[in-house]
């Protein structure tokens, strides 16, 4: 009898576990991008691709989430293609049914959607375009080339001012050829010249 009860509360606890378990893996997918984004597109594509089932689709989607993380940006690149490639097709069908338009309020209806189709499909491709050859690396490829600019007119000698030629402290010079004369070159007086001897006090 004993033996039959802790049967009894060992199945209860396991149940309750496996339960437990459920409601953990129920909110974890209710959390999780590849589940609810594989849910969100079989809203659209079962009608498609009815065999397309829930759970493969988001087993697929959380390795390519997986993959995209780890730097591998090619899902991502083949996804820009695919939708400026459609955006692309919407744009000529549109335009095509625009054309066959008699009135014009249906005309610029139809017109408007496409040529709104064609820019979502011309910045589809400006994302592709930076993706694959970002900015940055041109920015800072003319960062370096401005500072090899800069330090290249930095090394360039400064000008020196031009040098006088008339310096003043050169000995003057008379221009007839004439001996040089030098101002502060000491005199002795000479005897020649009476006139010039020491006036008495």
């Amino acid at each position: 009898m004993t033996t039959k009860r802790i049967t009894a509360k060992s199945k209860a606890a396991l149940a309750k576990e496996v339960k437990k378990s459920e409601s953990e893996k129920s909110a974890k997918a209710c959390l999780s991008a590849s589940t609810m984004s594989a849910a969100l597109s079989e809203s659209f594509t079962k009608s498609i691709l009815p065999e397309a089932g829930l759970a493969e689709v988001a087993s697929l989607l959380s390795e390519k989430i997986e993959a995209i993380q780890d730097g591998n940006m090619k899902s991502i690149e083949a996804m820009l293609i695919g939708q400026a490639q459609a955006l692309q097709t919407m744009f000529v069908t549109l335009g095509r049914m625009a054309a066959c338009k008699t009135q014009l309020a249906q005309y610029t209806a139809f017109m408007n959607m496409a040529l709104k189709a064609q820019s979502q499909s011309r910045s589809t491709i400006q994302a592709l375009i930076e993706l694959k050859y970002p900015k940055q690396a041109t920015f800072v490829k003319q960062a370096n080339i401005a500072q090899q600019v800069n330090n290249a007119t930095n090394t360039r000698p400064h000008a020196h001012a031009k040098e006088n030629d008339n310096q003043p402290n050169e000995l003057l010079e008379v221009i007839d050829g004439s001996e040089n004369m030098d101002c502060r070159a000491a005199q002795t007086t000479s005897g020649a010249d009476k006139a010039m001897a020491t006036v008495a006090t």
